[in-house]
């Protein structure tokens, strides 16, 4: 169970790391309107600004699925490689849109929201069957 605590906390930085990437070795960069700035950057740096901008809506679906898997019973084994598998697929992803590989990012992409929604539909088996 503490691999699927830590992989929520891991989920919910994976935007601040992208913006890191947006952001790292750009000389003049202004922090006061920071928001300005990452849209209007092309190239790596306006796919790593898409990358966080998904990496904070994946967050809450990702979230809640664990927490709701582990409050219905779900095997906590079960649910740390689920996380596991989140956390490795959404890590690929953020690479995958940074290098410019769509075709490998939506596989990816696609791996960690079926590892999210078994998150769900184990919760859901395990209500019905207590």
């Amino acid at each position: 169970m503490l691999i699927s605590y830590a992989a929520v906390l891991v989920a919910g930085i994976m935007p601040v790391v992208c913006a890191g990437i947006a952001k790292s070795g750009f000389k003049g960069y202004d922090n006061s309107d920071p928001r300005a700035w990452l849209a209007s950057q092309t190239g790596f740096r306006a796919r790593a600004n898409a990358a966080q901008a998904n990496c904070f809506e994946a967050f809450p679906f990702f979230a809640v699925g664990v927490i709701l898997a582990l409050l219905t019973g779900v095997d906590p084994h079960t649910v740390d490689a689920l996380s596991i598998l989140f956390v490795t697929a959404r890590t690929a992803y953020v690479f995958c849109y940074v290098s410019n590989k769509p075709k490998w990012r939506t596989m990816v992409w696609s791996a960690a929201y079926v590892s999210v929604v078994a998150l769900y539909a184990l919760a859901m088996l395990n209500l019905q069957t207590s």
